[in-house]
């Protein structure tokens, strides 16, 4: 039996642990490329389109609970945020991008194993001999002097915070669809209801318009424009019946499960009675910090300007440790005794001479990919910008067009009455009439839709304002 190395029990442990000690305190080093948010791209002041609305400081906007104030509006939204199932791969993906967090922290730190060995061979004599190993071994820690390792968990950290951005993204999206498609049912249910009533309305004229051909006080012509007027409304009501089924689908697909009895009756809700409350657009500079995919282009941006730094610490050495403190003994009863005791220590330090060109086209693709992600951080900024003026530009229009439309609506009805009198009196044709009752019905169907347009013309500025989430 071979007994322990004079050299490894002359050891005490306490000299590894001082040198693996120094070793941290060493790889504190580093030279991280700094980064700074690039300017915005975008002009200072909304364009002239927008200068009609409330410009001043806006400050953060209502959480999403204080906007939707309805209770069936915010029971159909907390519905959604529970089981939609793109919000839910959102969250998912924070996890994985989490846990690669976690593996490049741990790159930070060195990897300590217990190790026991038994070794059987061949001693100086020539006799097989027996030799028992027992203890703590570190391999391959990397010294991070140059801050290739600091960098790729910076990379790690700005991907995680990333994903973080994109989940609020997709939470806003989500919570801004839901309502539209909810005022998109309740104008849906009173389009209906004006059909059926249409309908309704046209059919008893018929009946009367067939009487009165019967005694001879209308005509043929009167029969056909009567019948082709209740089949108008036909059609009407069955394509608003097909779009209302299409619309309940989309809602259903958007709250992940299907509506339950109690949840259905939630969807008859007058789009008249829903009020939102005013938001100032305040000014183009504050997208920066509440627009959550802003956000996440900027941190997409951090982690491509990391990794230029972990390409570029690849042309420095790399300084490599491996070390183990322990015991070796010839037996088992006598391992970790006293004078066996030893420890080996086996820096190692790799200097890159040739490698055929693949530092540097590492370092292209990492410029590349960090120019890549300035455009990306840009159009990021432009497409909000735009979206918001977008937004006022519409609200502005729509409330304009509500407005119009509102006289227009209360015009028609008033000549479909006046109409009817004249009928009544013999002063008007049956032609006239029909042809009143048309144009009433159009106006009611266009006053529906601008007040419609009206409710989701704020949802899409609340959304493209940033609302709804929490700022990191």
């Amino acid at each position: 039996m071979n007994k322990p190395n004079p050299t490894m029990t002359r050891q005490r442990p306490f000299l590894a642990l001082t040198l693996l000690a120094s070793a941290l305190a060493l790889a504190g080093c580093s030279t991280l490329v700094g980064f700074s948010r690039p300017a915005a791209p975008v002009a200072p002041q909304w364009p002239a389109s927008a200068q009609a609305a409330d410009t001043a400081p806006a400050g953060d906007l209502l959480p999403w609970r204080s906007f939707f104030t309805d209770p069936a509006l915010q029971s159909l939204i907390a519905l959604a945020l529970e089981h939609n199932r793109d919000l839910r791969v959102a969250a998912l993906n924070i996890e994985q991008a989490r846990a690669q967090l976690g593996l490049r922290n741990a790159d930070q730190l060195p990897t300590v194993n217990a190790a026991l060995g038994l070794n059987r061979g061949p001693n100086t004599s020539g006799n097989m001999a027996t030799t028992l190993t027992g203890g703590l071994l570190v391999s391959s820690y990397e010294l991070d002097f140059f801050g290739r390792v600091a960098s790729l968990k910076e990379q790690a950290l700005a991907q995680y915070l990333a994903t973080e951005e994109a989940r609020r993204t997709a939470q806003i999206s989500l919570i801004a669809t839901v309502a539209q498609a909810w005022m998109g049912l309740a104008a849906d249910e009173r389009l209906l209801r004006l059909a059926q009533d249409t309908l309704n309305s046209r059919e008893a004229s018929l009946q009367l318009v067939a009487l009165r051909l019967e005694h001879g006080a209308s005509s043929e012509l009167d029969v056909r424009l009567a019948q082709s007027m209740v089949q108008g409304a036909r059609v009407s009501l069955a394509q608003l019946q097909r779009q209302r089924a299409h619309d309940e689908n989309a809602l259903v697909l958007l709250l992940g499960q299907p509506l339950a009895p109690a949840q259905a009756a939630l969807l008859g809700a007058e789009a008249s009675a829903i009020r939102l409350p005013a938001l100032p657009a305040g000014l183009p500079s504050e997208l920066l910090t509440r627009r959550a995919d802003i956000r996440q282009a900027e941190q997409q941006l951090a982690a491509a300007n990391a990794n230029i730094g972990a390409a570029r610490a690849a042309y420095f050495p790399r300084i490599a440790l491996t070390a183990s403190a322990g015991s070796a003994s010839s037996e088992l009863g006598s391992l970790f005794k006293d004078g066996t005791w030893g420890y080996t220590l086996v820096p190692q330090l790799l200097m890159p001479l040739f490698d055929g060109g693949r530092n540097d086209a590492n370092l292209a693709a990492a410029k590349a990919g960090f120019d890549i992600a300035v455009a990306q951080y840009e159009k990021a900024i432009q497409g909000a910008f735009r979206e918001v003026a977008d937004a006022l530009a519409a609200r502005a229009s729509w409330e304009r067009q509500l407005q119009a439309q509102s006289a227009l609506a209360q015009a028609d009805n008033e000549r479909l009455a006046l109409t009817r009198l004249r009928l009544e009196n013999g002063a008007a044709s049956q032609l006239d009439w029909l042809d009143a009752q048309r144009t009433a019905f159009a106006s009611q169907q266009g006053l529906i839709s601008a007040q419609l347009a009206v409710l989701q013309s704020q949802v899409a500025l609340y959304k493209a304002l940033g609302g709804g989430t929490e700022a990191p």
